[in-house]
């Protein structure tokens, strides 16, 4: 997880596939996929940094929230992005998500559930503000679960499920706001999750970042249409976790 300034002093992105078209890298937690008048003081985003690594100009077409990390896929040309974001659009593309969630979930399911259109109070200040919910579906899997002794709220022990996520739609913040409504809140979640769970985590195993990573990503690759599979490896706090919380990381299946 990449927090201070003087992280970025000559950092590379771990870099998982690279042509002529396309590179997909493993963004770390904390930092932005572009430039954003959300962080307008930010001056390190991924985009800058791995244009500045290959020496080649890159163009997103997707995006990954600032606190999750994973795989993040990039264009090198605008034809190709525009290729590329069809199949974002058109929800062609598979991505797998690990997550911890707060409490039990059950071992598999669907969550179907209409978000309302998230607007950014800078970004978006122009945009309407009744915009209609839209259709959004994640499935889920339970890959392990942990019970802890530890007096978090009401109880004496408190529980952790490490979630296998799916989302079939891309709305904004999706998986975590499908997390809060189910009550499973993801850990490390400042803005949907719950917060005397994060003070805890933070505390007790030193997590300092969301737990929601971007493990695989899937897609047809727009001129040989062979389908690929990037994959990203956890970073050192998710495998501290695991450590932690008794987890093997040979449990997670794409």
């Amino acid at each position: 997880m990449l927090k201070d300034y003087e992280d970025y002093e000559d950092y590379e992105i771990e870099i998982l596939y690279q042509d002529e078209y396309l590179v997909a890298i493993n963004k770390p937690s904390g930092l932005l996929v572009h430039k954003s008048m959300i962080d307008k003081h930010e001056v390190y985003f991924a985009m800058k940094i791995l244009s500045k690594q290959i020496k080649k100009w890159v163009y997103p077409v997707h995006r990954l929230d600032k606190p999750t990390s994973g795989v993040l896929l990039f264009a090198l040309d605008s034809h190709t992005a525009k290729l590329m974001s069809e199949q974002f659009s058109s929800h062609t593309i598979q991505k797998t998500y690990i997550a911890v969630g707060r409490g039990y979930i059950e071992d598999e399911g669907i969550v179907d559930h209409a978000l309302s259109i998230k607007l950014d109070k800078i970004s978006d200040k122009d945009c309407s503000k009744d915009k209609e919910s839209q259709v959004a579906i994640t499935a889920f899997k339970c890959l392990a679960r942990v019970e802890l002794i530890a007096s978090v709220g009401r109880y004496d022990t408190v529980r952790y499920s490490l979630i296998q996520l799916k989302p079939k739609t891309g709305r904004k913040h999706q998986l975590r706001r499908h997390m809060k409504h189910i009550n499973h809140h993801l850990l490390g979640d400042t803005k949907y999750g719950r917060g005397e769970h994060n003070i805890f985590v933070r505390e007790k195993y030193n997590i300092h970042r969301l737990l929601l990573h971007a493990s695989c990503l899937e897609i047809k690759h727009p001129y040989t249409n062979e389908y690929i599979s990037f994959k990203a490896k956890f970073d050192e706090t998710f495998k501290m976790m695991f450590n932690s919380f008794g987890w093997n990381e040979d449990i997670i299946i794409e």
